[in-house]
């Protein structure tokens, strides 16, 4: 018996991560009508209210925004007003970011709409499914995130071995 189309996608976790993804980001977006705000510029908005003055780079690890997307993030959440950024005082050629007020309002307004968001997501499991399901993912992240960790030291170590192969060359 051969498995259909549906049944692989059934059992893909890449394919169902990425339906469960879209199921969030309409809840999100039903639940945030009246507030002009993404679910990628609240987590920015989050992030940032934690620790104030994080430069971009601190944000795209801390969020695993890519860098070319929270580029594009910012720079929006500036025009809006809800961000300011300036000079960092420990690299000056990198930039920090932070709320401004309207930014602090918008986040006030947007935590219980994106609290309650993620709750009718999990009620679709039974309550000690959803917070294994919520480990699991956080289980996840932290492989992976691991992983690219490591990745980009081994790509840097192989920079280095490859900068000392061709300086021997020269």
């Amino acid at each position: 018996m051969q498995n259909t189309d549906n049944d692989v996608l059934e059992r893909s976790p890449l394919h169902l991560l990425h339906r469960v993804g879209q199921c969030a980001e309409d809840l999100f977006q039903l639940e945030m009508s009246g507030l002009d705000l993404t679910p990628r510029q609240y987590i920015v908005l989050l992030t940032v209210s934690k620790a104030e003055g994080l430069s971009q780079t601190d944000l795209v690890e801390k969020t695993g925004i890519d860098r070319s997307t929270m580029a594009d993030l910012v720079r929006r959440m500036l025009k809006k007003g809800l961000l300011q950024r300036r000079r960092s005082n420990e690299d000056r050629r990198a930039y920090s970011v932070s709320l401004t007020d309207e930014g602090a309002r918008a986040l006030s307004a947007a935590e219980p709409v994106a609290i309650r968001a993620d709750d009718r997501l999990l009620v679709a499991l039974p309550a000690p499914m959803a917070e294994e399901f919520v480990s699991n993912l956080n289980a996840i992240v932290r492989a992976f995130s691991a992983e690219r960790a490591m990745s980009a030291q081994d790509f840097g170590a192989e920079r280095i071995a490859a900068s000392a192969v061709v300086a021997q060359d020269a």
